[in-house]
């Protein structure tokens, strides 16, 4: 797999599934077979691959190494590849990050891997797929970007050499940093519209503040977002909100189809069977329909 940034008809093609400024997962094909190697290229960011399908070879640093979905790799800029297919085509995910979030993960931007080639373990490949998954679900800035910080941390942590970056860590400091970030997520601040301006206004690593809350509250950063905008969508249908569509936008969810989504996951229920069931109750003492249905416990 070449650089997924240039498309070749017929031979290469690229599909950024998800885009923020300090990242890129973007799917890549390659649909043909090319056994000898490819003129050196160099990347200026820092990426990841991961193989979905198929299998290819990539020469770099004097060192060749066969990539499938047993083996994913780690580049960096400047640094010149190559590549070979000589079994056909194979589709992969590229993770493209900045030095900025390549830094909170790896410690210094300048340090090479010293394992270019990182195992793919069950743990790693099911974090891959749940990274894809989370993809198709309109998240991009919570739900994808926690499945992103834990699949690279634990990547980066087998190919970066020496001691990651050290932790300031102390109970009374995760729970002091957990305050801060539902205080922010409670007021509505702008930099919780997404977990990496929420960690860079509180000072920390995305990967840390994500850490904390799933050990000090249990439960993942992304799920506590969801309760609370759940809890003012449900404020907002209890007073007879009739457009789907600004609540959806208000309440920062990619489109009406996301908030429905969600809320279905939550409660069981659509926006809309929801705001009949919290309408007031008729003189007559009748309920709702499907008032005591129980919903589904809430996502993992």
């Amino acid at each position: 797999m070449s650089d997924p940034r240039r498309t070749v008809r017929g031979v290469l093609s690229a599909t950024v599934l998800a885009a923020r400024p300090d990242f890129t997962v973007t799917a890549v094909t390659c649909r043909d077979e090319h056994p000898r190697w490819s003129p050196a290229e160099a990347r200026a960011d820092h990426r990841m691959v991961l193989v979905r399908r198929g299998r290819f070879r990539r020469r770099a640093a004097g060192a060749d190494a066969d990539v499938d979905r047993t083996l994913a790799y780690v580049g960096v800029p400047g640094e010149e590849e190559q590549f070979a297919h000589p079994a056909g085509g194979d589709t992969c995910t590229s993770l493209s990050l900045t030095p900025a979030l390549w830094r909170t993960l790896a410690g210094d931007p300048t340090r090479a891997p010293a394992a270019p080639s990182v195992y793919v373990d069950a743990r790693l490949d099911l974090a891959h797929r749940r990274l894809l998954a989370t993809a198709t679900g309109g998240d991009i800035d919570y739900a994808l970007t926690e499945e992103l910080l834990a699949l690279l941390a634990t990547a980066i942590r087998r190919a970066v050499p020496g001691p990651l970056p050290p932790s300031t860590r102390t109970p009374a400091r995760d729970r002091a940093l957990v305050d801060r970030a539902r205080q922010a997520i409670a007021a509505g601040h702008p930099a919780a519209d997404g977990l990496l301006p929420l960690a860079a206004a509180l000072g920390v690593s995305p990967y840390r503040l994500s850490r904390c809350f799933s050990r000090e509250l249990g439960l993942p950063l992304t799920r506590y977002r969801n309760r609370v905008r759940i809890g003012r969508a449900l404020d907002r249908l209890e007073q007879g909100e009739s457009s789907l569509g600004a609540l959806a936008a208000d309440l920062g969810f990619a489109d009406q189809a996301h908030l429905t989504r969600t809320m279905r996951a939550y409660l069981g229920r659509t926006p809309t069977a929801l705001r009949r069931l919290l309408a007031p109750h008729p003189a007559d003492g009748s309920r709702p329909e499907g008032e005591f249905t129980a919903p589904p416990p809430p996502p993992p």
